[in-house]
């Protein structure tokens, strides 16, 4: 789990060195020796992706805060996991992801919620409804899903749905390290110049300072200024400026893949959005993600020849806390059974006859979104 890692170049496709569509990729936990490919993945990121930047205290940190988390030693409110893809034929860390067990019960987790206040005078004939944003704290203890972010150079061949959708697979196993509810920030609109048109017409006013440093102190934990500086009384988004307003719950483009992802498991939009760019807030019971509802636990036959009928792309994971381990292969389940190729079951870990976890890629067409 921790061997020495690195990141695939941004620069250069993943075919110059293999063919991505056929090699194997893994999900795991992160480890101390994955903190160089952390920090280059994390050179990545654009605004708006609070939770994964490119600190090299801030990532070491968070790695010791997995390990504590693994070993029982991490109080609720730290306990939080980061989980890599690896390519098996290079080593190469192609995309992180992460999950936190409970937010907001060390620091506030704010979010603005919207709401419907009505004004009538029956004097004067007038009614009225209004779209109001107020700050809330209504998501503590939620589990959330962050720091979802994929090597350009690796998109494709079902590698985002890997990487966003093993996630649930650990959830399913360990319902239990989780809240009852779960949610998901999501970047929000910016223009073609990378300019946030609600934090121009809002954010800025109070703060005084440039979207960027607000979003990076932020995401080294240095929260108290939201609730010092930001509006304690209800926003009327009659009053921000017609772009502002437009953006409100609109998901940046390079984010909707990472949606339909969400969506396809069971996470819908609420009431909730971002204070600072305003994208949107998934959210779900954990209960009725589509992984804690539809995973099966066959049992391994591993074949050199693992052709199956009318095959099907599914998740795959070890049953396990730090030796979780999840990929994706073209199968179909038996009645007790999930047949594995060698090298599959070699990059899981798992042996003749072990138990593991599968599900299908995709819901079925009924439930799609």
């Amino acid at each position: 789990m921790n061997r020495q890692s690195k990141l695939v170049a941004p620069t250069q496709a993943p075919d110059e060195a293999h063919d991505a569509s056929t090699s194997l990729r893994v999900v795991r936990l992160a480890g101390p020796a994955d903190l160089p490919a952390l920090l280059t993945l994390a050179a990545l990121a654009g605004p708006g992706m609070t939770s994964f930047k490119p600190d090299r205290a801030a990532l070491e940190a968070r790695l010791a805060r997995v390990a504590a988390t693994l070993d029982g030693r991490a109080p609720t409110a730290e306990q939080g996991y980061l989980f890599v893809m690896e390519d098996v034929a290079t080593g190469g860390i192609t995309g992180v992801c992460g999950l936190e067990a409970a937010v907001g019960l060390d620091q506030p987790f704010y979010t603005y919620r919207k709401d419907t206040i009505v004004h009538a005078s029956r004097e004067l004939n007038v009614w009225s409804r209004m779209l109001t944003l107020s700050l809330s704290n209504d998501l503590t203890g939620y589990s959330e899903l962050c720091s979802l972010l994929l090597d350009p150079a690796w998109r494709g061949h079902g590698n985002g749905a890997l990487l966003s959708k093993a996630r649930f697979l650990f959830m399913a196993q360990f319902p239990e390290r989780f809240g009852p509810h779960v949610c998901a920030e999501l970047r929000g609109f910016f223009d073609d110049d990378g300019r946030s048109p609600f934090w121009q017409s809002l954010g800025q006013h109070f703060f005084k300072i440039d979207f960027d440093q607000a979003d990076y102190l932020t995401s080294i934990g240095k929260k108290s200024f939201v609730a010092e500086l930001m509006p304690k009384y209800p926003i009327y988004v009659d009053f921000l400026s017609p772009q502002a307003q437009a953006a409100i719950g609109v998901t940046h483009r390079d984010t909707l893949p990472a949606r339909r992802l969400l969506e396809q498991e069971g996470m819908r939009s609420g009431a909730h959005v971002d204070i600072f760019d305003s994208g949107p807030v998934l959210e779900a019971r954990v209960a009725d993600l589509r992984a804690a509802r539809d995973s099966r636990y066959p049992s391994v036959n591993i074949a050199h020849d693992a052709n199956v009928a009318n095959p099907e792309p599914y998740l795959v994971a070890r049953l396990g806390l730090a030796d979780f381990r999840a990929t994706l292969v073209n199968g179909r389940p038996e009645r007790r059974t999930f047949t594995l190729s060698p090298m599959a079951a070699q990059a899981l870990g798992v042996a003749q006859g072990e138990r593991i976890q599968v599900l299908p890629l995709k819901p079925p067409r009924a439930e799609a979104v």
